[in-house]
């Protein structure tokens, strides 16, 4: 991983366009490609990010203050350096991944052994289905044959949706599953995480624990 700390200017051109002022930032370069801007005022989420795949070319047109990320989709993230006051590597090595609690690992066992809470004619192809990046919760098909990636949540928040994208866009590399869908399921999915979900074709399930339990619920029921 590559930290730097600069005064820089940064401007986004592709779906839309955003200008960030200059200012003093943290810019975090991944090993996996990503690239993201850092302020001191906004706890873990970036003010403007390139997600992997993307190239990281320094010093584009004989600008050595300007770097240029660009995606496969053509997007542009430009940094305008004016002075840079840290840049450092660390090699990180692989990472174990994420160790669930016991109710996330819990609601992934009992929603692979109820797949169809997902919808009529669902079919379980595995749990924890390996990828280069960490293992989806649950792989799946839909009724009509699709593959569905599932990423379960106990709090659905835009990390979460962050982190299904990018299984999303590696799993539809390989074309023997490929389309890809994605499902996000928690037991609650925060306004801002739906939101980011839908925008990105991504469906969302909010699971009853103890319903995927078999309790039922003791509340009176009109019917």
């Amino acid at each position: 991983m590559r930290l730097v700390i600069a005064r820089c200017s940064v401007d986004y051109a592709g779906r839309l366009t955003a200008h960030l002022p200059s200012a003093p930032r943290l810019i975090l370069v991944k090993a996996d490609g990503s690239v993201s801007i850092h302020a001191d005022d906004r706890a873990y989420k970036p003010l403007n990010w390139m997600s992997p795949p993307c190239t990281l070319k320094e010093g584009v047109d004989g600008e050595a203050g300007t770097w240029t990320v660009i995606n496969k989709a053509g997007e542009k993230l430009i940094i305008t350096m004016e002075e840079i006051l840290h840049d450092s590597s660390h090699e990180l090595g692989v990472d174990p991944g994420l160790i669930k609690d016991g109710v996330e690992a819990h609601l992934q066992e009992l929603l692979a052994d109820r797949i169809e809470t997902l919808g009529e004619g669902y079919t379980l192809i595995r749990r924890e289905y390996p990828t280069a990046i960490g293992p989806v919760d649950i792989l799946c098909r839909d009724a009509d044959g699709a593959t569905v990636a599932v990423e379960i949540k106990r709090r659905g928040e835009i990390d979460g949706v962050e982190q299904l994208t990018r299984y999303l866009e590696l799993l539809n590399r390989d074309p023997h599953l490929a389309p890809v869908k994605g499902v996000f399921a928690a037991q609650e999915i925060k306004p801002q995480a739906r939101v980011l979900a839908t925008d990105r074709g991504i469906g969302c399930v909010v699971l009853d624990y103890d319903a995927l339990r078999g309790i039922e619920d003791d509340k009176l029921r009109l019917f």
